[in-house]
């Protein structure tokens, strides 16, 4: 007691914070690297309320840090220990290759987007320039704790679904698919341009990535470019680069996409939309391995692959004229064709699964379960969109859905599910469920209320939310979280 009650008053308010702070919530594991003592001092006082802070001031004890308090945010001085930001890139690197989902936000002049945008395309979460406003940096933190929360909650899901059924993040248990991991890693060790061909959202990018990350390239910049989403106008110097005065607007020197990625992979995106002259200039990079950007007259060296997606069919388009046949086989060392979603329909249940306990974790949903119809419904449906349009209807149904069953309306699925003829008693729970839930959601959950919508007696509401396993209260309940967001 002597010792306790000797304590100078500062350290027993510490003491109790620290222990309010401990009791209420597990602050989130921040560490600043940092080798300017004034921008330490200044992060850690703004900071350390709201995040358990370590501190480091040079890249070895950074490293000492991060592998005994696994920190889960890192502010990190991209020029670190000296004026060259290789120490920053370095260490950067060990440390998303030791925890790939640490969230780094690298602190740079704003002299230095370049290095910016390369430390962004390596992994960092983001990039904040100086002087360092400490408000704006600590909503940006806590948003990134909760993205990193996130995806590894995900990965947790992964885990589960089995190393058998997924390749990284791709998931698949049909039979083209399995033949699509072992193709996928097969290739990727081999450093060629790879043509990965497949209709929209069948996840031409997630292959693209996959390929990276069991490539030796693996820790170098990835950078993705989407050819049909960017002005004609503006293409080349995105893929190129730009001298000063070049044009009409560039005021400064810029490195293109393809400079960005050097080293590593650059991912082009709905390749078949590139304007013909830019074709040419493409085919002569995969040719030389050098570029000149806009307005220059230098070659610049560079060591890049090149991996190339469409949605288009590239043989028809070779035919007609539209794409030269010679950068098509440039690009086409190796073909990837992703199966749309209709055609392996084992992996949509599979899927489905996925992407309800994905969204269960997000939303804080709990113990949510696919109806019978709702099953029939997406395995009748074509899939237009397909992994991306069911990632996106799961995602509605769980976000939206106030019971615990999803049934094919919650996925707006129901013409779908009526093609398969369901029996006279199945159609007639379907309108049942309908009916009930369209009328709880109406009034809020109010059995007494709903039941006069339907025209029936309470005791048959009862009996009806007993037969078809709905409970009102899920209904009450959202019914509130709606009034308090509203």
């Amino acid at each position: 007691m002597g010792s306790s009650s000797s304590l100078p008053t500062t350290k027993l308010a510490t003491t109790k914070l620290a222990t309010t702070k401990a009791a209420t919530t597990k602050a989130a594991k921040l560490l600043i690297v940092d080798d300017d003592e004034s921008i330490r001092s200044q992060l850690e006082l703004s900071l350390d309320s709201e995040f358990d802070v370590s501190i480091a001031a040079n890249s070895k004890d950074a490293w000492r840090i991060l592998q005994a308090e696994r920190p889960e945010l890192m502010t990190l001085d991209l020029a670190l220990d000296s004026d060259d930001p290789e120490t920053g890139f370095s260490l950067l690197e060990r440390c998303l290759q030791f925890d790939p989902f640490l969230k780094i936000v690298m602190i740079t002049g704003n002299d230095d987007q370049t290095s910016a945008r390369r430390a962004v395309e390596m992994g960092a979460a983001d990039f904040f320039g100086k002087p360092v406003d400490p408000d704006i940096l600590k909503v940006l933190l806590h948003r990134f704790h909760t993205v990193q929360q996130l995806e590894r909650q995900n990965a947790e899901i992964l885990k589960r679904q089995g190393d058998v059924h997924r390749l990284g993040g791709i998931l698949g248990k049909s039979p083209q698919m399995q033949v699509m991991f072992r193709t996928i890693e097969k290739v990727a060790t081999a450093d060629v341009s790879i043509l990965i061909l497949g209709e929209s959202g069948t996840g031409k990018e997630l292959v693209a990535r996959e390929i990276r990350r069991l490539s030796s390239r693996v820790t170098k910049p990835f950078v993705s470019i989407n050819c049909g989403a960017i002005p004609e106008n503006l293409l080349e110097s995105e893929l190129f680069g730009h001298e000063k005065g070049s044009f009409t607007g560039a005021h400064a020197s810029r490195e293109g996409k393809l400079e960005l990625a050097d080293k590593g992979i650059v991912f082009l995106d709905e390749v078949a939309e590139l304007p013909f002259p830019l074709q040419v200039k493409l085919l002569r990079f995969l040719q030389d391995h050098e570029i000149e950007r806009v307005g220059g007259r230098k070659p610049i060296e560079l060591d890049v692959r090149v991996i190339a997606a469409t949605n288009r069919d590239l043989d028809q388009r070779v035919a007609s004229g539209e794409f030269r046949e010679d950068l098509f086989h440039r690009l086409s060392v190796v073909n990837l064709r992703l199966p749309p979603l209709r055609e392996r329909t084992d992996d949509i249940p599979f899927l489905a699964q996925y992407f309800l306990e994905r969204f269960e974790s997000e939303y804080g949903r709990r113990n949510l379960s696919l109806s019978a119809d709702a099953r029939r419904g997406m395995q009748a449906y074509k899939w237009p969109g397909n992994v991306r349009e069911l990632e996106h209807r799961m995602q509605r149904a769980v976000l939206m859905s106030g019971g615990k069953t999803i049934n094919a309306t919650d996925l707006e699925l129901d013409s779908a599910a009526r093609s398969r003829r369901p029996s006279l008693r199945e159609a007639r729970e379907q309108a049942d469920r309908f009916a009930v839930i369209e009328s709880l959601r109406a009034t809020g959950g109010n059995i007494s209320e709903a039941a006069k919508t339907l025209g029936i007696s309470r005791p048959s509401m009862h009996d009806l939310l007993a037969k078809l396993e709905i409970s009102a209260k899920d209904y009450k309940r959202q019914k509130r979280r709606g009034a308090e967001t509203g």
